[in-house]
């Protein structure tokens, strides 16, 4: 079997005032969003491989929540000392939240990541906690691991108060965070702090060359855009020949909107489905706009599900929205 490597943090959340609810629900979330698309979207032939740290208070109930999923091999899970993460999040409106982070989990360096990526027939990155490894380590990574690396740059534009609370931030050496992936997403807000030296358009058709293939954006409820070179190759498992590319004034960019009218419900984890279904369907064989058009559809669905416990099954239209709430 062929094996998609998933990097991020697993995390336990504590949520405020999500889909009208006055008391607060406690339940898994970070990384576990992503691992569900990626099991119920993978193509026939793969498995999962989370390359997770989980805090020592918090490790066993997190394996027997993990082994729920199909097709997912938990031996590159590494327990640490530090408690796990945790996140408080606290709704605002249906698109905005405020978030509060505590724990220690550490990030990766190189020399623990080698072995684990070396198992890996593709790999996508998840800055959950936006400490899960720094620019050296994602550096390292892109010069030593010979496969697609799909990078989520969530966390990295939330800095973080005394207090332990994620504030937007702009995201220093953004271009050299960029050139440690051959495709990597953001959403509107994360992409507009990219523009604060100039158009973010402009910037992210710059961006594009031989190692960056792809950018995404996700807008919500309109859908997502892309840019993407004009040879842009939607096979992940040609991306790492970093074969050249046009130049960047040739990149181009789209749109691709939702199938059906916006949902209701919780939008924990959309941009996590959404991601992790986009790379999925593409090692799939999908083509970019139909991948995106599955990642809209998956992270839509998410909404109607409450929480990442039965996700997998959700997405994959084996349970009702009602069964999944804790």
């Amino acid at each position: 079997m062929k094996t998609l490597g998933v990097v991020g943090t697993l995390v336990w959340d504590r949520i405020y005032d999500r889909d009208g609810r006055t008391q607060p629900v406690e339940e898994w979330g970070g990384i576990a969003y992503a691992l569900a698309a990626a099991t119920a979207s993978l193509p026939e032939g793969w498995k999962v491989l989370p390359i997770l740290k989980l805090g020592r208070d918090l490790a066993e109930e997190g394996r027997h929540f993990l082994r729920e999923m199909p097709r997912l091999d938990d031996s590159a899970i590494v327990v640490v000392p530090e408690p796990n993460n945790r996140v408080e999040l606290r709704y605002e409106s249906s698109a905005r939240r405020c978030e509060r982070l505590t724990g220690g989990v550490p990030g990766w360096t190189w020399p623990e990541l080698a072995p684990l990526v070396e198992l890996c027939d593709a790999l996508y990155v998840n800055f959950i906690s936006g400490h899960e490894m720094d620019l050296d380590t994602a550096r390292a990574l892109r010069m030593g691991y010979g496969g697609p690396i799909y990078g989520d740059l969530h966390s990295l534009f939330l800095g973080m108060t005394h207090l332990g609370q994620r504030v937007p931030r702009t995201l220093e050496a953004w271009g050299a965070w960029l050139s440690c992936f051959d495709a990597v997403q953001m959403n509107e807000d994360e992409f507009d702090l990219l523009g604060t030296s100039g158009d973010p358009w402009q910037l992210a058709a710059g961006a594009i060359g031989p190692d960056l293939k792809v950018i995404t954006v996700t807008l919500g409820a309109r859908g997502a855009a892309y840019v993407a070179g004009v040879g842009f190759d939607p096979d992940p498992m040609t991306w790492p020949r970093r074969s050249p590319v046009p130049v960047a004034e040739r990149a181009h960019s789209g749109k691709v909107t939702l199938a059906d009218a916006a949902r209701s419900g919780d939008p924990t984890g959309c941009g996590d489905v959404w991601g992790a279904t986009l790379f999925s369907r593409l090692l799939g064989g999908d083509d970019l706009v139909t991948a995106m058009q599955e990642a809209n559809r998956f992270a839509a669905r998410n909404v109607e599900h409450r929480g990442a416990r039965g996700l997998y099954r959700h997405l994959a239209g084996r349970l009702s929205h009602v069964e999944g709430v804790l």
